[in-house]
């Protein structure tokens, strides 16, 4: 795993603006870049993708131990009247989109999980479509060798996705909804909007904010149609604390991502990990914050619900050397051992380990200079060189 500098594309900028792509700098910030890309192995790229497909099982077999257990249901901060919604999302099956697991790997050491973003992972746009853009537009200028290759098939998965929901899941008018004043957002169910045309699935976009409540209880958009299909790229921890959490099981709605998401995209995840799967190999050691558990030199405090990297705590040898602030943290912590992200340079390198169906299909790398990646740390394209 290698990070090498390489020569920007002189029009990116404008592809970006063409392609839709308007957060590619936020806050004044790059968030886009290309000065650089990261270099992997394909023995390396296959370790990533077996160890994101155990994990993903792992991760399985918690929504089913959880579901059945009131007392676990309680741990993860779900409300009561919302068990029987999220447990029979579970028994009846109900059908997933996509996942992105957050990896701490150097390319020399086994993964380490860091975190499930099973709910509302962001991202996707970059890591599917346009580093894909990136490594053509570099292989044709001469750039980059004429065998590299990306770990992606993230938009054709996506596609096939769609078109099984179609096909197999019954899925017709497809509502997509995120929330106002969110440029990322709206550009990634625009981006999912696209893939869904691709695959013949009929979408119409609302704002979160727009969504009413029919006289029988049904959801409605501005036209009082029935949404009877919805993406949401809105947390459902926020959800299961709204006004309308009661009229979620009889509303007749099948959600994207289904609500057995919700245990999986809680941090309340990591210490069941460790406790179904001890000493496991791409595991960190993790524990609810209130229950008694081993001493740690260094460790990580995490909020059941923080995104993004908000109010999470790192503490070293006592002292705290790194945090963010946010709005999380009185729902519960948990702690994890502390594991430091590989540093290029002067920046700390994530992996996003990206799912469609259950598959994982591709990757995408954040950098930061601080230890905590958060939501404005730098996105960077790779490549597959053997």
């Amino acid at each position: 795993m290698k990070r090498i500098a390489i020569t920007e594309r002189p029009d990116w900028r404008e592809k970006a603006t063409e392609y839709g792509f308007n957060f590619h700098t936020m806050y004044d910030e790059p968030y886009w870049c290309e000065d650089a890309y990261y270099q992997f192995s394909l023995a390396q790229i296959e370790e990533i993708e077996n160890t994101t497909a155990e994990l993903h099982q792992m991760c399985l077999q918690v929504v089913e131990k959880v579901v059945d257990s009131e007392e676990l249901l309680t741990k993860f901060q779900i409300p009561k009247h919302c068990w029987d919604f999220v447990r029979n999302s579970w028994i009846t099956s109900q059908p997933s989109l996509y996942s992105r697991l957050d990896l701490a790997y150097d390319g020399k050491s086994p993964a380490k999980l860091l975190e499930n973003n099973a709910d509302t992972p962001t991202s996707l746009y970059e890591s599917a479509f346009f580093q894909w853009i990136w490594l053509e537009d570099q292989m044709n200028a001469g750039l980059l060798p004429a065998n590299a290759d990306q770990f992606n098939s993230m938009q054709e998965q996506l596609i096939e996705r769609f078109a099984q929901l179609r096909d197999e899941h019954g899925f017709g008018l497809l509502h997509m909804a995120c929330c106002q004043d969110t440029e990322e957002d709206r550009g990634t169910i625009q981006y999912l909007q696209d893939c869904a045309l691709e695959a013949g699935v009929p979408t119409e976009f609302l704002f979160i904010e727009d969504i009413g409540l029919g006289e029988k209880g049904q959801f409605t958009d501005l036209k009082d149609q029935v949404i009877s299909n919805l993406f949401k790229l809105y947390p459902w921890e926020l959800m299961f604390r709204e006004i309308f959490a009661t009229k979620l099981e009889d509303a007749g709605v099948r959600w994207l991502e289904p609500a057995w998401k919700s245990i999986i995209s809680n941090k309340a995840l990591l210490p069941m990990l460790w406790k179904m799967f001890p000493n496991h190999p791409n595991l960190l050691p993790a524990y609810f914050a209130d229950d008694n558990h081993p001493t740690m030199d260094s460790y990580v405090i995490k909020p059941l619900f923080s995104r993004e990297g908000a109010n999470i705590r790192i503490i070293e040898n006592g002292k705290e050397i790194a945090s963010v602030d946010g709005p999380y943290g009185k729902e519960g912590m948990i702690v994890q051992q502390f594991h430091t992200l590989p540093k290029f340079g002067d920046s700390y390198t994530l992996i996003g380990s990206w799912l469609i169906n259950d598959q994982p299909c591709g990757i995408g790398l954040r950098e930061d200079r601080e230890l905590i990646t958060q939501d404005l740390s730098r996105f960077y394209p790779h490549i597959i060189l053997d």
